[in-house]
């Protein structure tokens, strides 16, 4: 084990936690009723066209809560069937009720100046999507995922897989704000229960 800058705990590359992650993903992978590539095909999801439809509503409720927040990085609405922060916001908590096998819902801010390093996802059995709210565009605002680098538009959504290696950096003035959701993989049994214990 190490520790990186930050002071985290991270593990050894050949760690049993690592190989035991990966044969599971590798299980669910081979499992898995739709692709398996880092980013997803939005119209394979048919519930992102409401969200891309309804945006300038969602975005307006997010500023409200966050500005009356005290400007959080994040904001959790939804979180494994329990509601957390939706009051006042009629327009998403109506939008995460259309979107099936939902595990989390939050808004999201990466602030001005912000580099996240590279990092993976918890398990393949979550898929994650983002709607984009705010975009700055006085400058780069960019996610590497695998071997691809993607950028935020607004009113558009971006379906991910985030077990893959990810990288996010904010270089613009101002932050960058998204409904970021997280829903169950489509899967095969048995794979769909080992993902559920996992999640």
């Amino acid at each position: 084990m190490w520790r990186d800058r930050g002071g985290a705990i991270a593990l050894a590359t050949d760690s049993p936690g690592r190989s035991f992650r990966h044969m599971v993903d590798r299980l669910l992978a081979a499992s898995s009723l739709i692709p398996n590539d880092p980013v997803l095909d939005m119209r394979d999801f048919a519930w992102t066209a409401m969200l891309r439809a309804n945006w300038r509503m969602i975005r307006d409720e997010a500023a409200a809560k966050l500005s009356g927040s005290g400007r959080p990085q994040r904001l959790a609405l939804f979180e494994h069937g329990a509601v957390a922060g939706l009051d006042g916001c009629p327009q998403t908590a109506q939008a995460l009720s259309q979107i099936p096998g939902l595990v989390s819902a939050r808004y999201s801010t990466l602030a001005s100046g912000i580099h996240v390093p590279r990092r993976r996802g918890a398990t393949k059995g979550l898929v994650t999507c983002h709607l984009a709210l705010q975009v700055p565009r006085d400058g780069d605002v960019r996610m590497a995922l695998a071997d691809r680098v993607l950028r935020w538009s607004e009113g558009e959504t971006l379906v991910f897989d985030d077990s893959y290696e990810h990288e996010l950096w904010n270089e613009a003035s101002a932050g960058r704000t998204v409904l970021h959701l997280q829903f169950r993989r489509p899967l095969k049994q048995p794979a769909r229960w080992l993902a559920e214990r996992l999640i």
